[in-house]
């Protein structure tokens, strides 16, 4: 439906900023016009006792936000909304923030709760038709800030709640130099306090025959790295990332000093410091679930709101 109307969704996260440009498409699915991330880690210093923006990376977040509503302008969206999540939700100035972007862009920025920011994933999620077969499951998106879980039963959201395990959190919590390799004491920290999070939380494991979705950027940079030594984009490698995939790239990349690890094919250089950290927290949920692989989609909270906002256009 070319000449059906467009929304645009800006995702304000705590390691990239996204944008989203979706119609509605001939068999009234989402239709992707346009999709791009900037990394601009606006999360550093989140695992403090009063988290605050910093000057600097508020300053990434105004110059990305800028450049993703300019590459959404061309396409004439009907409707844009920006939205923020943990990074900005929890720090202590994210009302500076926001006012920045307001003064720059004339837009609002919209603050998402947890369980808000959970849902749109679960909504997004359900637009993906690769995964229309799973009826019951759940789902794990590893941002920066937080780590959002949701368990769908019969395709309906069964629960939802965010934790405060974020790749960007975790590492400023237990990792004492990022530039070097990450040692095996704080590998095992981030693993037993991950387990012993999820173990806690309110999240229950008792779905009958469940599956496992993953999303964000760290399974899909798993799958970036995995196509880059077949010479393979992303997209055109297995939905299928299995416990033993992401086993064997972190004992990979953990003795590696940052630098070297920039340098691994498929790895963008900015994640390259939270990587090993965010795999490890992956593995932990795999651990508590007994899950053996994920099923990785890119259809995220964009697509959620998106789906949310061409009801109104």
């Amino acid at each position: 439906m070319a000449n059906s109307p467009s929304v645009a969704v800006l995702d304000i996260g705590s390691n990239s900023i996204k944008i989203l440009v979706a119609r509605r498409g001939a068999n009234g699915g989402l239709e992707t016009v346009l999709t791009k991330s900037l990394d601009a880690r606006i999360s550093a210093g989140i695992s403090s006792a009063t988290p605050r923006l910093s000057e600097e990376g508020m300053q990434r977040g105004y110059d990305a936000v800028q450049q993703l509503l300019a590459l959404a302008a061309s396409h004439a969206p009907a409707k844009t909304v920006l939205v923020a999540t943990s990074a900005v939700r929890d720090a202590a100035n994210g009302h500076e923030f926001r006012a920045g972007i307001k003064a720059r862009t004339g837009h609002d920025v919209r603050i998402l709760t947890g369980e808000e920011e959970a849902d749109g994933i679960g909504r997004g999620l359900t637009t993906d038709a690769a995964l229309s077969h799973l009826r019951n499951f759940y789902v794990f998106d590893l941002g920066g800030g937080s780590l959002e879980c949701l368990a769908f039963h019969e395709r309906r959201i069964h629960q939802a709640l965010s934790l405060q395990l974020g790749c960007v959190r975790l590492m400023e919590r237990f990792v004492a130099d990022p530039t070097q390799p990450l040692n095996a004491a704080s590998r095992i920290a981030i693993f037993e306090h991950a387990t012993r999070t999820l173990k806690n939380s309110a999240l229950r494991f008792d779905l009958a025959a469940p599956a496992a979705v993953g999303t964000g950027g760290t399974v899909a940079t798993v799958r970036a790295i995995i196509g880059a030594r077949d010479g393979k984009m992303a997209e055109e490698t297995s939905p299928i990332v299995t416990t033993a995939q992401l086993r064997e790239l972190l004992e990979q990349l953990a003795p590696m000093p940052l630098e070297q690890r920039r340098q691994v094919p498929g790895m963008p250089p900015a994640r390259a410091d939270v990587f090993p950290v965010a795999l490890a927290t992956i593995l932990a949920v795999a651990e508590v679930g007994d899950f053996a692989k994920f099923h990785h989609s890119f259809y995220n909270l964009r697509y959620g709101l998106a789906a949310e906002l061409l009801k109104t256009v």
